[in-house]
This record gives C-alpha cells, sequence and structure tokens, in this order.
C-alpha cells in the first residue's frame, strides 16, 4: 500500500471540530446541577450515558469499517455528530433530556475514533505508527480545549444554551474537513471476515494485557474528564473571584492542552523507547495523581493546576500507545473487530465511572468527598500498571 501522510493535518482538524461537543455537558456541570437540580449521582448519569453510547458506536463503527471501510463510515459519523450537537444545543434542557440527546451524540461520535486511527495506522510508515496515531488523538484534546473554554465563555456573557450552541456550531465545521482528508487516503486491505467471534482475535497473551489495561485506563480517563472541570470549578470559585471564563481557560489548558502534546510526545517516545516502558511510566503517574488530587483544593490555585496539569497530561498519554500496540499484535483482518471489542469493554467500564465518582461524592462526609471520589478512579490506574509491568520487554 502507498503510504502519504499529507492526508495527517486535515485528519486532525476534522477530529478537532468534531469533538469540540465532548467536553460541554462538563465545562457546564456546576452550573447546570444547580439548574436542572440534579444531584451528583444524577448529573455522573448523564455522562455516563454519553460515554455507554460512546462505547457501543465504537463497536459498531469498528465493525462497519471491516466491511464498509473507515473511509465512508468516517464521513458519514462526522455528519451525524453535526446534527446531534445541533439537537443537543436546541432541545437539551433537562436531566433527562440532555441524556438522551447527549446518549445520541456519543453513538455519533464512535465512527470519528477508530477510523481515524485506522486510516492513520495504514498511510504512515509502521516506524510513524505511534506517533500519527498521537497526532490524530491529538486533535481530540485540543477538540476539548475549544470545548471547555469556548463553553466557558458562553456561560459567563449569556448562558448553558449558547454553550451548548456555539460548541455544536464547531462541530458542523468537522464535515468538509473530514471530506478533504478522507479522500487523501487510501483504504486499508480488507478481507473477508471469517463466520468466528470477534473474541478470536484475542488469542494472544500481549492483545488481553492490553485489551485490560485499556478497561483501567478508560476508567480513570473518562471518570477524570468527567468530574475534574466541576472539581477545578468549585475549589477556585471558593478561592475567590474568579469568573467562568477563566476558569475555562484554566481547566482546558490545564487538562486537554497538556493532554494535546501529552499525545504527541508518548507516540514519539513509543516509537523510540518502546511500548511497554512508556506504559508504565503514564500508569503509574496517572495512578499517583488520581490518589492526592483530591486532597489539593486548599493549596492555592496555581499549585492546584500545576498538578491537574500533570494529570491531564498523563492519563491520555497511554491512550495512542495502547492503540499502536494492539495494531502490532491483531491480524490486520481482525483489527476492526478487535478495537471494536476493545472499546466496548474499556469504554464500557469508562462509562461507569462518572456514575461511581458522582455517587461517591453523595456518600461520603464533606471532607472526604472529593480525596474519596479520585481515589474510586486511582483503581483504574492501578490495573493499567499491573498490565503494563506484565507485558513483555519486547514489546
Amino acid at each position: 500500500m502507498k503510504q502519504n501522510s499529507s492526508f495527517l493535518p486535515l485528519l486532525v482538524v476534522s477530529r478537532v471540530c468534531a469533538t469540540a461537543v465532548f467536553m460541554t455537558y462538563a465545562a457546564c456541570l456546576v452550573t447546570l446541577m444547580e439548574a436542572w437540580d440534579m444531584t451528583a449521582a444524577q448529573a455522573g448519569a448523564v455522562q455516563a450515558g454519553f460515554t455507554a453510547a460512546f462505547a457501543v458506536s465504537l463497536l459498531v463503527a469498528s465493525l462497519a469499517c471491516d466491511r464498509l471501510g473507515p473511509k465512508f463510515v468516517y464521513r458519514v459519523s462526522t455528519v451525524l455528530v453535526a446534527l446531534t450537537a445541533l439537537a443537543f444545543a436546541v432541545y437539551a434542557r433537562s436531566q433527562a433530556s440532555a441524556l438522551l440527546l447527549v446518549s445520541l451524540i456519543g453513538l455519533a461520535q464512535g465512527g470519528t475514533y477508530t477510523p481515524a486511527l485506522m486510516l492513520a495506522s495504514a498511510n504512515v510508515p509502521a516506524a510513524r505508527k505511534s506517533s500519527a496515531m498521537g497526532w490524530v488523538l491529538s486533535g481530540m484534546s485540543a477538540g476539548y480545549v475549544i470545548s471547555i473554554i469556548g463553553a466557558s465563555t458562553m456561560l459567563e456573557w449569556f448562558d448553558y444554551r449558547a454553550a451548548f450552541l456555539l460548541t455544536a456550531l464547531v462541530s458542523v465545521l468537522g464535515v468538509p474537513f473530514g471530506h478533504l482528508a478522507t479522500a487523501r487516503v487510501e483504504e486499508p486491505i480488507r478481507t473477508a471476515l471469517p463466520a468466528a467471534v470477534p473474541f478470536s482475535a484475542f488469542a494472544k497473551r500481549q492483545t488481553v494485557l492490553l485489551t485490560i489495561g485499556y478497561v483501567g485506563h478508560c476508567w480513570e480517563l473518562f471518570g477524570a474528564w468527567a468530574w475534574v472541570p466541576a472539581f477545578v470549578a468549585s475549589s477556585l470559585l471558593l478561592a475567590g473571584e474568579t469568573s467562568f471564563t477563566e476558569i475555562g481557560i484554566w481547566t482546558a489548558c490545564a487538562l486537554h492542552l497538556t493532554g494535546f502534546f501529552s499525545s504527541i510526545l508518548s507516540g514519539y517516545a513509543s516509537d523510540r523507547f518502546g511500548a511497554r516502558s512508556v506504559l508504565i511510566g503514564f500508569a503509574f503517574l496517572g495512578m499517583l495523581c488520581s490518589f492526592i488530587l483530591g486532597w489539593l483544593p486548599a493549596i492555592g490555585p496555581i499549585a492546584l493546576m500545576i498538578v491537574v496539569a500533570i494529570y491531564g497530561f498523563v492519563i491520555i498519554g497511554d491512550s495512542a500507545v495502547l492503540s499502536a500496540a494492539m495494531t502490532d499484535t491483531v491480524p490486520a483482518h481482525k483489527l476492526g473487530a478487535a478495537l471494536g471489542v476493545r472499546s466496548v469493554l474499556g469504554i464500557g467500564s469508562g462509562a461507569l465511572a462518572p456514575i461511581s465518582f458522582g455517587i461517591t461524592l453523595d456518600v461520603l462526609p464533606e471532607t472526604l468527598q472529593w480525596p474519596g471520589a479520585f481515589a474510586v478512579l486511582g483503581l483504574g490506574g492501578f490495573v493499567a500498571l499491573i498490565c503494563a509491568l506484565l507485558l513483555r520487554k519486547a514489546d
């Protein structure tokens, strides 16, 4: 297959736009809990609905890629993301309506994730595979930055409805950029799929460990993404006069702009030093941050945001490496199915993390709420660390 990486910048921009609605609800969470009279568990349930739908869509999109090709799936999905984001902006006015509509966004988002990774894997040299996937995932982080800053600014100037609408309009731009990007790539070579269950792709020990590690990674990652914006807003508002825009900029830069660079740097590090070493380092640091972050609201805004920045950097950094390593251990004709099953298991667990976090906030005494909730996320980092340690050094 002819390899050409000129498509990559356009694909990254398309991913930026498509994911600009991803963190809108989380950015508005403190406001929405009051406006819609939600408990922490109810608020977490909305985010869980999105993540669960995202997991299902990843499986469907992955299987569709093996049959229809990732180019077609990606193009259709960018359109669906734009339409569902606009519907969310217009009609989400309560916990119930938000749960339904944000789940529809999640169902559309999966088709912009796995197909993008498959196209990147198939169209760059093998030695640059991890770094290319890092760039694709960095586009997602950049979209989160736009999502949080844009939503927070609209909260200060107008209200949450304006926040929903602004980020939805950005997602519309993902359609033309996605079309241009996929026009420049070649499809991965596809063979007829056997009738065997997709779990047959998980015969290797390395594949199983990478999948379990991905489950732990997703538990920590999606729980943090859902609740760190609310944690930061709560901590900074208690510390003094702080605007929503300032909170949004602080949070976006600390949690997701660092993730943008992390995805890129971890990919290059994996290409040079090997996946196992990178996965061990990121899993350990992520777990450590989860166990200490909840104790730190009183240390001052600057110190707090430094820790959040480290947290944002490490909890996303192993994602590209885990994905690239999977493409090396699974046969090409089973890759879509394997990534789909992995996504259901991993992101499905990530869907439970925001609810577990919210329940912990509701049941613990005030002094232990944030520490206990973040410690729950740290369990995922611990699982990821153990799996990374058990990987063979050759990988």
